[in-house]
């Protein structure tokens, strides 16, 4: 695909300055961009970039109108730089070709599951009885979908993906492979020397606009509903527990764990490899950095890290101390052979 420079600024909405007639045809790294290729500056930590960029057009932050570092440049100034580059991406996605609609001979669709217009079920897929799929949705190979689950309309569900009985997908989900939503959760009573496992009997509810990565395993509740909510992103190999709720727009990064019942608020982020407690509670806006261990509930707004977690300005001062420890011991061990020394004189 083909596109001016002018054409691109005006659907991503953004001002365009120099060679406005530029032909576009892919995209690139600010650093390894070429002719035809459009390119952004997301972090100044890559503005030394500006000036050997091979790139025909640069999205740029729009504070950099009128600036050196774009001098003979050809630029689109946008607000969010970010943002106008993910559409940008969009507009040169490729992919695939797509499933066909209907339902691939090797695919097992059973009699009672009801299938909306335009669902497409590729091979190897299952569709247990009892299932609803809405319209638009595509359902890839070896996906399993089991036993009266629903699957919203606009979704789609990558390879080898499983959706458990009774879980309820929403509206335009974006499950990527090997996910699991609806195992069971992780529930034992001991019994004298034996774990008795608890029986999990709720289901797993995920709304609309939701994306969910590889490999992430989502558990079913004990009883009642693990709920991702409205607009959550989730990213690989994370893994949600029971009766855990995660509110709209929350993000959630790789290799994150939640413990059981745990309520995320909204708009929060877990960064990755942070690992929550159990029955405790995030609130709204709360952001929580990468390798954090969170033990008890965390006010929204608040920006949390280490382990156990702190406010983010506590930490970073326990970690300073903490550099400081060896040059430390040694000036204790120093004064103590001093003390000694005196003790002896004494």
């Amino acid at each position: 695909m083909e596109m001016t420079v002018a054409e691109i600024a005006g659907l991503v909405g953004a001002k365009a300055d120099g060679d406005l007639s530029a032909v576009v045809s892919g995209v690139a790294p600010i650093s390894e961009a070429g002719p035809g290729h459009i390119t952004f500056l997301g972090n100044r930590r890559y503005e030394r970039h500006l000036a050997t960029t091979g790139a025909t057009v640069i999205i740029v932050p729009e504070e950099y109108a009128g600036s050196p570092a774009i001098a003979g440049k050809t630029v689109i100034l946008a607000a969010n730089a970010p943002v106008a580059f993910a559409k940008v991406l969009g507009l040169f996605e490729s992919s695939s070709a797509p499933l066909a609609v209907g339902v691939h001979p090797s695919a097992h669709v059973a009699d009672t599951a009801v299938l909306g217009e335009g669902v497409a079920v590729g091979p190897c897929a299952t569709v247990m009885d009892g299932v609803t799929i809405g319209k638009d949705s595509v359902i890839h190979p070896g996906v399993y979908i089991g036993p009266d689950a629903t699957v919203g309309s606009g979704t789609t569900i990558y390879a080898n993906a499983t959706v458990r009985e009774r879980v309820r997908i929403g509206d335009r989900v974006i499950i990527h492979s090997g996910a699991v939503i609806g195992s069971d959760g992780f529930g034992f009573a001991r019994d004298g020397d034996v774990n008795l496992k608890i029986p999990q009997i709720g289901i797993v509810v995920v709304e609309d606009d939701v994306e969910i990565g590889a490999n992430v395993a989502i558990d079913r509740a004990t009883i009642g509903v693990t709920m991702i909510h409205r607009g959550a992103k989730i990213d690989n190999l994370v893994q949600v527990a029971h009766n855990v709720t995660i509110g709209e727009g929350s993000m959630i990064v790789a290799q994150t764990g939640i413990s059981g019942s745990t309520r995320v608020g909204k708009g929060v982020v877990l960064a990755g490899q942070s690992g929550i407690a159990g029955h405790i509670e995030i609130g709204d806006g709360a952001v929580i950095a990468a390798q954090a261990g969170v033990m008890s509930s965390v006010p929204a707004g608040a920006r949390m890290s280490g382990y156990p977690a702190r406010k983010h300005s506590v930490a970073k001062r326990i970690s300073a101390s903490l550099a400081n420890l060896p040059a430390l011991f040694a000036r204790v061990g120093a004064i103590e052979k001093r003390l000694e020394k005196l003790d002896r004189e004494d």
